[in-house]
């Protein structure tokens, strides 16, 4: 996979690619609490029924800094994500065979860079406790007080690219979600989708993402030069 052989910077979303965050049913767990906060604080209103079904931990946030940009419910709430993902560190599960892969591209030449909507805190903490952070060269950018420049939103992908000197037609994106494939696209970048099951790989083809993978030992392969 020409994508794979020809990167020389690789930008990284955080939970899907490197890790999962919130195992088993605890992102639906802090979905919920998002969504009491918000009832309780009289914006229940900001959710829609999807954004209630998905049990997604971000889409509280986002809905409430579209409807009160900079307010002090949009800076609480963000707090609150941000000690929800400290606090699921110690049972993030590391996604199979990324650590070698991240190890053995950065030993070819590639460099790293960790963009993701998390806050960049838990992402560092995480890279240390796994013995990557060498690897990313303390290139994380995360979540910022503006609320309005997360993916799909390119913010963060053209923050790597500029911090790192690297045109966009040198650089891979590593992503598991429409947002991921959304920001690449608006920054120029290539996109390879990590897909963990036939729902996720199904959602990034339909937004126009040609190459997913389900296994990352396949990317490894590649780079040792067995396929």
């Amino acid at each position: 996979m020409g994508l794979v052989k020809g990167a020389k910077f690789v930008l990284w979303d955080f939970d899907g690619p490197i890790c999962r965050l919130f195992v088993g049913d605890s992102a639906k767990e802090v979905a919920r609490r998002q969504e009491v906060w918000l009832e309780s604080h009289g914006r229940g209103d900001v959710l829609t029924a999807e954004d209630r079904r998905a049990g997604d931990p971000h889409a509280a946030l986002i809905r409430l800094a579209s409807r009160q940009p900079g307010s002090d419910l949009v800076v609480e709430l963000e707090k609150r994500l941000a000690r929800e993902e400290l606090a699921a560190l110690p049972t993030a599960l590391p996604t199979s065979w990324v650590d070698p892969l991240i190890q053995t591209w950065r030993a070819v030449g590639t460099r790293h860079a960790v963009t993701t909507n998390n806050s960049a805190d838990p992402v560092r903490l995480y890279l240390e406790g796994r013995g990557l952070a060498d690897c990313f060269e303390r290139h994380i950018y995360g979540r910022t007080s503006d609320l309005g420049l997360l993916k799909p939103h390119p913010y963060c992908l053209n923050r790597a690219l500029t911090a790192m000197g690297a045109a966009p037609e040198d650089a891979l994106m590593i992503g598991d979600a429409v947002t991921d494939y959304e920001a690449a696209q608006a920054a120029g970048v290539a996109f390879l989708g990590f897909a963990r099951n036939e729902r996720k790989e199904a959602l990034l083809r339909e937004a126009g993402a040609v190459h997913v993978v389900h296994d990352l030992s396949l990317l490894l392969k590649i780079l040792r030069g067995r396929s």
